[in-house]
């Protein structure tokens, strides 16, 4: 084997390897997911996301990859490719659909709980056909209007993050929020059910986003991926501490779910200029990008009265931005304004946020209004009562009633079906007590209260 085959091989190994990361993100959107919502969906959570990956790829297989690396029509939009036709990197298109499937699953978190999972999988068919390849055309075929303009997006903050953000945000506020979300005025917190499951998910994300940064080098380049790998992992780190933090202060203790986000919001921020910041620059994004969250998830949900369940707009919208800005801010190379570039950097970074927000709200307006003319957005009242994984799947995910005898079948979350049991066993166990004590006294143990 030749050298300049040994190195086609390697680099071809690191890039699937990176393709094998991002789709084991879908795991970690799918715990996230079920973890910060409530036992009843977490069913319809698990089903969403494997038909995202599975529904998305056939799709981009299809349309959504000629559009987006096909050849440039005016630097608007690819024409073809169709079916791969006449594409050899068969490599580069697997890489590809894994990143379109993440940036489609994103609006599943921001729609859970009240939304039809038919309508929902029309629009992942229409975000990875269309909305999402026009964007990455724009910004990574090579020959889009923004390319052209200079912009710099190394992994997707605005491509991938900003895109799904944006269509969350619009599809939430279209179906509306969750029944008891907001009352009289009083805007309700909705606890997830399991913040173990949530905490897995952020972990199982953060190792995926090693493949999702340090593979879009392309190559197995010494000189480029440890620096992106470092700047990854120092940008979720700063994000997790300045969450904490900002928590702490803000809040007078250290919120849980937010910091956990803040790993997230970390590594949003560092996606689109891990490849062109500093170590230093990569912690101050990360750092910015996870205090930034904790006020973007207060404004989106008490100012904009806008329900997401998981925090999906805050996490990869606004950080998606700030992480684009940064580089206008920090860009290395010399085009950041804080490295002696001037603002002309920054001002096109900011030019290709307007754009991308304009075209995905738009176009994502229009698609969500037509899929509800045809398709119900919004499950019945009675049917989010009682939990999608019951009238959209016919099953719940935790059966209690097989492993704990003396619970009969209800409807209850899983955590209240935990606090009947606790009930259940407490007051066995009293009652085994008394019975003993009777029989040794003729009295029965004198508790005044029993607490479970």
């Amino acid at each position: 084997m030749t050298n300049e085959a040994l190195e086609l091989s390697i680099n071809l190994v690191w890039v699937m390897l990176g393709a094998f990361f991002v789709f084991f993100m879908h795991a970690g959107f799918a715990m996230v997911e079920a973890g910060f919502t409530r036992s009843k969906n977490a069913v319809n959570i698990l089903m969403k996301n494997i038909l995202t990956i599975s529904i998305g790829g056939l799709v981009y297989f299809a349309v959504g990859y000629a559009i987006m690396f096909g050849e440039s029509s005016g630097g608007l939009i690819g024409s073809s490719g169709f079916a791969l036709n006449g594409v050899d990197d068969i490599a580069f298109f697997v890489f590809q659909a894994m990143f379109a499937a993440t940036c489609a699953t994103i609006i599943s978190g921001a729609v859970a709980e009240r939304t039809n999972i038919t309508a929902y999988i029309a629009l992942v068919v229409i975000m990875t056909a269309i909305i999402y390849p026009v964007v990455g055309h724009w910004v990574w075929q090579g020959d889009g209007w923004l390319t052209s303009l200079g912009f710099v997006d190394f992994a997707g903050s605005t491509v991938v993050h900003l895109t799904g953000a944006v269509g969350a945000l619009v599809v939430a506020a279209i179906v509306g929020p969750r029944i008891g979300k907001y009352a009289k005025g009083v805007v309700n917190v909705i606890p997830g059910h399991s913040i173990p499951l949530g905490a897995l998910g952020v972990f199982i994300l953060w190792l995926g986003w090693y493949g999702f940064n340090g593979a879009s080098t392309l190559a197995a380049d010494p000189a480029l991926v440890p620096g992106v790998i470092a700047n990854t992992f120092l940008s979720a780190s700063a994000g997790v501490i300045a969450t904490a933090l900002y928590t702490r202060l803000r809040y007078g203790f250290i919120d849980g779910s937010l910091t956990l986000n803040g790993a997230l919001a970390g590594l949003v921020s560092i996606t689109a200029g891990a490849a062109n910041l500093s170590i230093v620059g990569s912690i101050i994004a990360g750092a910015v990008g996870g205090a930034v969250l904790v006020e973007a998830v207060r404004f989106i949900e008490h100012k904009l009265k806008v329900d997401d369940p998981v925090g999906a707009v805050a996490v990869h919208g606004v950080a998606g931005i700030w992480g684009t800005l940064a580089v206008g801010l920090f860009d290395t190379a010399g085009g950041g304004l804080f490295y002696g570039g001037g603002a002309e950097l920054l001002g096109v970074q900011a030019l290709g946020v307007v754009a991308v927000i304009a075209w995905t709200a738009s176009t994502v307006a229009i698609a969500t209004y037509i899929i509800k003319a045809f398709i119900p957005l919004r499950v019945t009242h009675e049917e989010e009562v009682q939990g999608l994984d019951i009238s959209e799947h016919g099953a719940y995910a935790y059966e209690m009633q097989e492993t704990f005898k003396g619970l009969s079948k209800t409807n209850d979350s899983f955590a209240q079906r935990l606090t009947n049991l606790g009930k259940v066993s407490s007051t066995s166990n009293v009652q085994d007590s008394g019975t003993k004590n009777k029989a040794k006294t003729g009295f029965p143990n004198s508790l005044s209260s029993t607490k479970s």
